[in-house]
C-alpha cells in the first residue's frame, strides 16, 4: 500500500455493526510497527480452556508459515489463544518464517500460561519479506494485560491491510432451549479467489460444540460463501478461516451429536449467515471496486459445473472491465461460458442481466432494447443470470468490477 490509504469503498456499509461480547473470548490490540505507523497491527485473542476450534486453510502450495502451523494444530481441535499480525504475511520466508512463528507462539505461551499446541496464528501483508520476530514478543506483555471482553471493531481494524473498512458480522442462534451468540470479523480486499475460505476471518461463539462437528459445519459454510467469491482470481498464500467455540454456554448437546442433527439447524443457519455476510463485505471492499456483482448460473450439468461457469464469468477481466465501464457487452459473458470447460449448449443458452432478457435459445432476443439494461449497469448492484440449458446444476458466485483503482493500489503496494 502506498503512502496514502485508498478512499473507503463506495460499496462499504454505512457503519460497523454493533458486535456483542462473546462469553469466553477476550481481545486486545497493539501497535508493533511491523509495517504501519500510527495504528495497531497485532491482535491477541484469549479463550476459555477447552475451547473447540475448526478451520479451513488455503490450498496454495506456497502457503505461509502461519498456515502450516495452524494446519498441524487443527488435528488437536482445542485453542486457548490466537495471535494475528498485519503488514507482513510471513510467507515464502523459509525456515526463518517458521522460527518467527515459533518465537511469537512462545511469547503468547509465556504471557498467558498456555501450551504451543493451543495457540493459533495468522499473518497478512507483503509476501517474501522476513518478519522481524522481535516485534510481536515486544508487545505481548502489554497485550496480555489489556485483554478484555468485546473489542471486535478494534480487532477488525487491526488485521486490515489494503482494506478500506473493517468487516464484522453477528448472529444469534438457538440450540434446544438455549440462545448462543456468533460474532465474526474478516479482512480481505485483494488477492481474493479463496480455495478454502477467506483471506483472514475469525468466528467466535459461546456455544459448546465438538470440534469435529464444528469442522463439518465450517467447511460446508465456507463452500457456500468464501469459496464462492472472487476479486481478482488470485488465491492468497495466507487464507485462514478459524471458528472458535468456547463452550461457555452449554446447551446440553449429546457428545455424539452429528453436524446434520436438527438440534443444530439454527446454529448452522446462523453460521452460514455470518460467513456469507463477511464474504460479501470482502467483495464490496475489492481493491478499486465500484460495483457488487452477483452471478447466478442454472441449468448446468452439476452444481460443480455451475460454479465453475460462474467463476469463469466472475474472473473474466473483459466481463469485469465492461461492467466497470457500464457497458452492456453481454457477448463477453457468452465468451466466459464457453471457455469454462463445462458442458453448454449454444442453442439453449439464456442470459438475463438485471432481470432483463438479453438472449434466449442461443440468440439475442427479438425485441432486445439496451436502454433498460444500460440503466441497470449504472447502478452499484449488478445481477447476471445465465441458464446453460443442460441439467439441474445451480450455483451463485459474487465478484466486483475491475477498475483502474485496482492497478493503482497494487502497483505501489510495497512502497
Amino acid at each position: 500500500m502506498g503512502s496514502t490509504s485508498p478512499a473507503t469503498s463506495p460499496l462499504a456499509p454505512k457503519s460497523f455493526p454493533t458486535l456483542p461480547s462473546v462469553a469466553g473470548v477476550r481481545t486486545a490490540t497493539a501497535a508493533a510497527a511491523i509495517k504501519y505507523v500510527g495504528r495497531d497491527d497485532v491482535l491477541l485473542c484469549a479463550f476459555n480452556p477447552g475451547t473447540a476450534v475448526a478451520g479451513v486453510l488455503t490450498q496454495s502450495l506456497t502457503a505461509s508459515a502461519p498456515v502450516h502451523w495452524c494446519r498441524r494444530l487443527l488435528n488437536v481441535g482445542q485453542a486457548e489463544a490466537l495471535v494475528v499480525n498485519a503488514g507482513n504475511a510471513n510467507a515464502f520466508t523459509g525456515q526463518v518464517g517458521d522460527k518467527s512463528v515459533e518465537r511469537s507462539i512462545e511469547a503468547v505461551c509465556d504471557a498467558l500460561g498456555t501450551r504451543p499446541s493451543r495457540v493459533f496464528t495468522a499473518s497478512t501483508g507483503v509476501i517474501g519479506e522476513p518478519l522481524d520476530d522481535s516485534k510481536i514478543p515486544a508487545v505481548m506483555e502489554g497485550l496480555a494485560a489489556d485483554l478484555a471482553e468485546g473489542g471486535f471493531e478494534a480487532a477488525a481494524k487491526t488485521i486490515m491491510t489494503t482494506d478500506t473498512f473493517p468487516k464484522g458480522a453477528t448472529a444469534k442462534a438457538r440450540i434446544g432451549d438455549t440462545d448462543v451468540t456468533l460474532v465474526g470479523i474478516a479482512k480481505g480486499s485483494g488477492m481474493i479467489a479463496p480455495d478454502m475460505a477467506t483471506m483472514l476471518s475469525f468466528i467466535f461463539t459461546d456455544a459448546k460444540i465438538p470440534a469435529s462437528v464444528l469442522q463439518t459445519m465450517l467447511s460446508a459454510g465456507a463452500d457456500k460463501s468464501f469459496n464462492c467469491i472472487t476479486v481478482d482470481s488470485d488465491t492468497s498464500t495466507s487464507d485462514t478461516l478459524l471458528l472458535f467455540a468456547t463452550g461457555a454456554t452449554d446447551s446440553g448437546l449429546p457428545d455424539d451429536i452429528a453436524a446434520d442433527d436438527p438440534m443444530l439447524s439454527g446454529f448452522r443457519a446462523a453460521l452460514e449467515d455470518v460467513l456469507l455476510d463477511l464474504a460479501h463485505q470482502v467483495v464490496k471492499d475489492g481493491e478499486g471496486a465500484s460495483k457488487f456483482i452477483t452471478i447466478e448460473v442454472s441449468g448446468a450439468e452439476t452444481d460443480g459445473a455451475a460454479k465453475k461457469i460462474g467463476l469463469a464469468i466472475a474472473n473474466s477481466p473483459l466481463v469485469k472491465t465492461a461492467i466497470a465501464g457500464e457497458d452492456a457487452n453481454w457477448g463477453r459473458i457468452v465468451m466466459a461460458v464457453g471457455k469454462a470447460g463445462e458442458r453448454a449448449d449454444r442453442d439453449k443458452l439464456a442470459i438475463n442481466i438485471g432481470g432483463i432478457a438479453v438472449a434466449r435459445f442461443g440468440l439475442r432476443v427479438d425485441d432486445y432494447d439496451e436502454t433498460p439494461l444500460a440503466a441497470h449497469m449504472k447502478g452499484t448492484d449488478i445481477h447476471v443470470h445465465v441458464d446453460v440449458g443442460i441439467g439441474d446444476g445451480r450455483a451463485t458466485v459474487w465478484t466486483c468490477d475491475l477498475t483502474h483503482g485496482y492497478i493503482s493500489i497494487n502497483a505501489d503496494y510495497r512502497s
